[in-house]
Formats: C-alpha cells, structure tokens, sequence
C-alpha cells in the first residue's frame, strides 16, 4: 500500500539541501548569537525545538529554552522568541505567540497565509517540506536541517547521510514488542519524536528517555524481543547493560542523528504497513490541533 508519508520520507534529503539555501537567505531574520532564545512548538515541533535548543546553546550561541507551547512559563525575559507549526493554525502555539508582548517573534511554518502570521511578527515558510499525511516526517527534519545550517553546519553530509538511511533494512526490527529510544543532548528530542512516530503512525508500545536515565528505572522493561534504540552515540556501558537483559540495542553509528531519525520513521511506517493501518491518517489524530475559543 502506498501512502503520502512513503514519498515525505524520500523527499527528506533534498528538502534539507533546501531547507539549507532558505536558512543562508532568511540568516537575519533568526535568531543572532549571544540572545537568549525561547523555542515552542507542539508535539513534534516541541520534539524539534528541543533538539535544535540543545544544540544552540551547546554550540556557544545563547541560552536557549525548549517548551511545549501550553507550558511555557510566562513572566521571563527573552530577547526573541521562535514558534515551529507545521500548520500554523495550532491553538496552543497562537497563544502563545499573542502573549508575547514587545519580544520579537519568528515562526516555521509549512503554509503561507495562515492565521499564525497575524500574531508572529514574522514568518518563514518551508512550504517545500508540507505534508499531506497527518503523521510529520518532513517539515520537521526540515525545520532542523534548517535551524542546523542557521548555526553554521554543512548540511549536505547530512543529506548524504539521510540518503544512505533510506537505504538500511528496517524489516528484522518489526518482529519486536516494543522499543525504547534514548537520546543525549539534542537526540532526546530525536529519541522523543522517534518514539512518537511508533506510537501514532503504528498504535505501538513506544517509551523515550536521556541515555543516562534509561538505567534509573526504565531498563525494567527490557527484555528479549524489545528494542532499545540509540539516536546518536550510546553511554558507556549502555550495550553491555541491555545485552544483559536480552533485549537488542539499535544503533547506526555511521549516520548523523538526523538521518537516525529516519531509520525510525521508517520502522514505524513498516509497522503500521504490517498491522494494516494508514499512516496517513492515524485514529483520533487530526494534521492541527485548533481548540474551541476560550
């Protein structure tokens, strides 16, 4: 069976290139090195802001704050703010935005014209990485790609790489009852967004977790026939820890995480393909969240 989501998980290495040109056009309209930055987003957007939050601040271009677009607290004080919907009609991320006063505001977005673009003071439209199907693959790795190459990285190794993930064999992992991802630094948001792909485009038993809070609790669950699997590089003596358990750690060590990431959008559609289900169109999702007013 063949789905729109099939065709947005192909198109993701040459929707980076591009998203790569849009971010070296738009560089100062987004966020300048040393402002202390608030990221929301909601659901995947919120998995993405976090990634790109970790790595902003990490690479040494200021404090920068991740947050579901319903919890983010107000009252503190940031030079900018930025906004990812890939419809921009989601109600939290609205307003949100409208309680922002004088902070500057930027939004991603995958539609031009959409209501987000009267509360946002501005707008960038990835309308090359929008989507038909309901479960996001490429706006949000698109919106990374395009934060990414903001920060000053060469994104066409990462294109490569995504490449070479279309390529890799996902079939001996759909055998398995349940996978845990795991993530460090920026790959939690990945390890969180990889495990809500499972979970919606499959209706599968998916958990994600920070590498080292795995063996505080959650490793309980491992056991044989579930995945453990790593976004990025494993903690020290991670392997031989799940080994113990009987469980299998996946890892794709020669694949930049964002590519990573695709290995798993792509076990989870498998999944979804194997038990029937339309990934396009997951029971009880909607491709926006619009609440009623009030």
């Amino acid at each position: 069976m063949t789905n729109h989501v099939d065709a947005e998980i192909l198109s993701q290495p040459d929707c980076w290139r591009e998203a790569a040109a849009v971010a070296a056009e738009t560089a100062d309209r987004l966020p300048r090195p040393g402002e202390r930055v608030a990221v929301v987003g909601c659901g995947t957007s919120w998995f993405i802001a976090m990634a790109y939050a970790a790595l902003r601040e990490a690479g040494g271009h200021g404090e920068t704050d991740a947050f579901a677009a319903s919890e983010a607290p107000t009252g503190r004080a940031y030079d900018r703010v930025l906004a990812i919907t890939r419809s921009g009609t989601t109600t939290e991320v609205l307003r949100f935005l409208e309680g922002v006063g004088d902070t500057p505001s930027l939004t991603l977005t995958g539609v031009a014209g959409m209501p987000v673009e009267e509360v946002s003071a501005d707008t960038i439209v990835l309308a090359f990485a929008d989507e038909e199907s309901v479960v996001q693959t490429r706006f949000a790795t698109s919106a990374l790609a395009f934060l990414r190459a903001h920060l000053g990285e060469d994104i066409e190794p990462v294109a490569r790489a995504g490449e070479r993930a279309l390529a890799v064999d996902v079939a001996p992992y759909l055998d398995a009852g349940q996978v845990t991802y795991l993530g460090r630094g920026a790959t939690v948001g990945l390890a969180h967004e990889a495990a809500l792909k499972a979970r919606e485009a499959a209706q599968f038993w998916s958990e994600s977790y920070p590498a080292m809070d795995y063996r505080h609790g959650p490793i309980s669950i491992a056991q044989p026939g579930r995945l453990v699997w790593c976004l990025g590089e494993p903690v020290d003596g991670l392997a031989e820890d799940v080994a113990a358990t009987g469980a299998t750690l996946v890892h794709h060590p020669d694949l930049d995480p964002l590519a990573q990431l695709v290995v798993a959008q792509r076990f989870a559609i498998g999944l979804a393909q194997a038990r029937g289900l339309d990934p396009d169109r997951p029971r009880h999702l909607a491709r926006s969240v619009v609440l009623p007013a009030g």
